[in-house]
């Protein structure tokens, strides 16, 4: 697999900021093609992603730097030259760059070109891209997390958790969970409507109204689930993404919209209240990425129960998913390509959660693009379960609509676990 040619270029995101498509062709003369999404929500400890800071374009946000760097520095060190898989590309381009956090390339270079190496594999090998990035492919589908209510820094509201999400566990089948959560979200919109509020949506698609507080943003929802065929706790369960990081300020939980300031341990027991009062199967982020003792202290509680997710505690770096299986700080990590910045470190990352009997959940990004690799990853490496927003958007829908189509190609070996993914079980 000789890499015969390389480019990139300047694209946009959802939210109309610059990202890079990477096209990448190997001695076979197929190109495979890339583009590099981008979040809101960081982790400090996130791989950086290079922009130029020139803010008399894209108020600083552009991308040409990291552009540059694909289209002559990797391109002249990796043209020509035989790379037999992605782990041997990808290490190239991690010594290439010479940092422990790729902030020489930028993490967005690399990883479009480790994106597009891993298109150009599968094109290569003559097999779906949902099949190659695991030798143990069980035909597993993932159960989604469906954003319906947006808050935080993914909307311009009143809300301070960041994401309010439906997950339809108690389907048979991902196409099932599709036609529950769309039902749901049009009965929330109708609800929506009726008493008032804005309809407009976020960042992620979902619904991005005023409301009064967290609690009544999921009130609302079980009320527009009583308005379907279908029952909360039964075959709809709640999962929230709080980004209480985006919260934590001298040392104290800001929940603006009930004028509450928290230390860790009452931010604890507030999620604990609402985890026993509502059918909560997920927390994501519920404390500051920095609150170790907390975390361990909150999945000491409830992670028998609850899903206890970490994403800008883990930051998709294995180093930090060690240190909180050491200190049972969680159950269950969020996974995002540009976390850390290639393919290969991606799925070591999996590999070790997995190890650990954690759950694993792929996850897009608030910038997203029309590039749907995280639908086919998400299955080839047997998740089970999967983050990609709302069902508004086609940035969204593009690939909840890719995972359709590998369910059919899958036909009846397609298999969907529901309940048994997550990682409190």
């Amino acid at each position: 697999m000789k890499i015969t040619n390389l480019h990139a270029r300047e694209l946009l995101d959802s939210r109309g900021n610059p990202t890079l498509e990477v096209e990448l062709t190997l001695d076979n003369n197929m190109p495979s093609s890339a583009i590099v999404p981008s979040g809101a929500s960081t982790g400090e400890n996130e791989a950086v992603e290079l922009r130029d800071g020139d803010k008399s374009r894209f108020q600083g946000k552009g991308v040409l730097r990291a552009v540059d760097n694909v289209n002559t520095t990797i391109l002249k060190n990796i043209k020509n030259k035989v790379f037999y898989n992605q782990a041997e590309l990808d290490s190239y381009l991690i010594d290439l760059d010479g940092t422990q956090n790729k902030g020489s390339l930028g993490a967005n270079a690399i990883l479009g070109v480790s994106m597009a190496f891993a298109r150009a594999i599968a094109r290569y090998s003559k097999i779906p891209l949902y099949k190659s990035f695991d030798d143990s492919f069980n035909f597993l589908m993932p159960a989604p997390m469906i954003n319906i209510i947006n808050g935080g820094s993914h909307a311009n509201n009143n809300i301070d958790f960041q994401e309010f999400m439906i997950y339809p566990l108690g389907a048979k089948s991902f196409s099932q969970t599709l036609k529950m959560g769309s039902e749901i979200f049009c009965q929330l919109k109708f609800l929506l409507e009726e008493k008032g509020f804005s309809t407009a949506v976020g960042d992620e698609g979902g619904f991005a109204p005023n409301l009064r507080s967290n609690q009544e943003a999921i009130e609302i929802i079980l009320e527009a689930i009583e308005r379907s065929p279908y029952s909360a706790g039964e075959e709809i369960f709640l999962s929230l993404d709080v980004a209480a990081s985006e919260l934590f300020d001298n040392e104290e939980y800001h929940i603006q919209s009930e004028n509450k300031k928290l230390s860790s341990d009452k931010m604890i027991e507030y999620i604990i209240s609402l985890v026993n009062q509502y059918p909560i199967i997920s927390i994501e982020d519920g404390l500051d990425q920095n609150d170790w003792t907390g975390w361990t202290e909150l999945n000491g509680s409830i992670g028998k129960k609850c899903q206890i997710v970490g994403d800008d505690l883990t930051v998709t770096n294995k180093e930090f998913l060690a240190k909180s299986v050491e200190c049972k700080a969680m159950n269950a990590i969020l996974i995002k390509l540009n976390q850390i910045g290639t393919v290969t470190e991606t799925i070591e990352t999996i590999n070790l959660a997995k190890k650990h009997h954690y759950g694993t959940i792929i996850s897009h990004r608030s910038g997203e693009t029309e590039d749907t690799i995280i639908s086919d990853f998400s299955v080839s490496m047997g998740t089970g379960q999967i983050k990609t927003g709302s069902l508004s958007r086609t940035d969204r829908i593009a690939k909840y609509n890719q995972l359709l189509r590998i369910e059919e190609s899958l036909g009846s070996k397609a298999v969907f676990l529901g309940e048994k993914s997550l990682g409190c079980n």
